[in-house]
């Protein structure tokens, strides 16, 4: 274990990480398993912010926040995946402090992003269904634009928060983390001094960049209930519901890991579970995303199945 004198209160050098699985027979295969998972998902966002460049039907608030969705989903997966294939294959497990600071920031920059838009999807639902007149003018251009920087800034925000509490802990001995990327629970648990500041923090600074989309976005679709159940044609019923189904999957397969993974502090010690959790947040998330907005969308359909033949939109 590399150590560097006491000088900012850190004296570990560096950290390692256990990944999945500790048994060398089976690397070989989680190796094949996440490239194709990484492959299937980067190539699927990327269809899908593609199909929504070149479908003029998809130009509209909520797929230009969806091509944005399908962005930070690249990028969320890009932060740990192949940093995690590059040990596998070279059978070094060992990561940098510098390095897993960095890490935990852009994770946690791009997935508090999703957060956010997210709640920009829900309220750009709100918007269409419940104030159809004036929704040209509350969500235009300048509003998304508006909306996307403004999750931006939250997001970065947060991250360095928690970068910056995270680097004046001391990590004096155990640098063993059992998972496969760096991210605060599992720095917690080897912290030589007291997170007990740290923990109030991520629990405060959660509830408002967590608990308050949550409770917006439950705001809008409770409006947005209230409104379609006034429609009285039951095809009119089946559309609205539709176009807000896959938004609501997506919404809760993020909390109800996220919810999981950071509300669980308490705990002595940090099991296989966590891995499991932490696949869901970092690969199954966005690898589902371009298969739920599809799934049931004839319009994303077709806009990929042109993107994927290469043929033209239709003047």
């Amino acid at each position: 274990m590399q150590q560097v004198p006491k000088a900012n209160g850190t004296t570990v050098a560096e950290f390692i990480l256990l990944g999945l699985v500790e048994t060398p027979e089976l690397w070989p295969v989680v190796f094949i398993l996440f490239l194709l998972a990484y492959m299937t998902t980067v190539g699927g966002n990327l269809s899908i912010l593609a199909a929504v460049l070149v479908e003029p039907k998809l130009h509209t608030p909520m797929y230009f926040f969806l091509g944005n969705l399908s962005v930070m989903d690249v990028g969320c997966i890009s932060v740990t995946i192949p940093s995690m294939l590059v040990r596998l294959l070279a059978r070094k497990h060992t990561i940098p402090y510098g390095d897993c600071l960095t890490q935990l920031f852009f994770f946690h920059l791009l997935v508090g992003v999703d957060c956010f838009l997210l709640t920009a999807m829900a309220y750009d639902r709100f918007l269409a269904i419940c104030r159809p007149l004036t929704y040209s003018t509350r969500m235009n251009h300048s509003v998304q634009r508006i909306l996307v920087a403004s999750s931006w800034a939250c997001a970065f925000s947060n991250a360095l928060t928690h970068t910056v509490a995270i680097s004046t802990l001391h990590f004096c001995g155990p640098n063993v983390i059992n998972h496969f990327y760096c991210d605060l629970p599992q720095l917690f648990q080897l912290s030589c001094s007291s997170t007990q500041i740290n923990e109030l923090l991520l629990f405060g600074v959660g509830f408002i960049m967590a608990g308050t989309p949550m409770a917006l976005i439950f705001t809008s679709y409770i409006h947005v209930a209230a409104a379609v159940l006034r429609i009285r044609s039951a095809e009119g019923r089946k559309k609205a519901f539709s176009t807000c189904s896959s938004h609501l999957t997506v919404v809760a397969i993020f909390y109800g890991t996220g919810i999981f993974n950071y509300m669980r502090l308490g705990s002595t010690k940090l099991s296989d579970k966590d891995k499991a959790i932490g696949i869901f947040n970092t690969v199954i998330n966005p690898m589902l995303n371009p298969l739920i907005y599809s799934l049931r969308n004839p319009d994303v359909q077709a806009a990929l199945w042109r993107v994927l033949t290469g043929r033209r939109p239709a003047a």
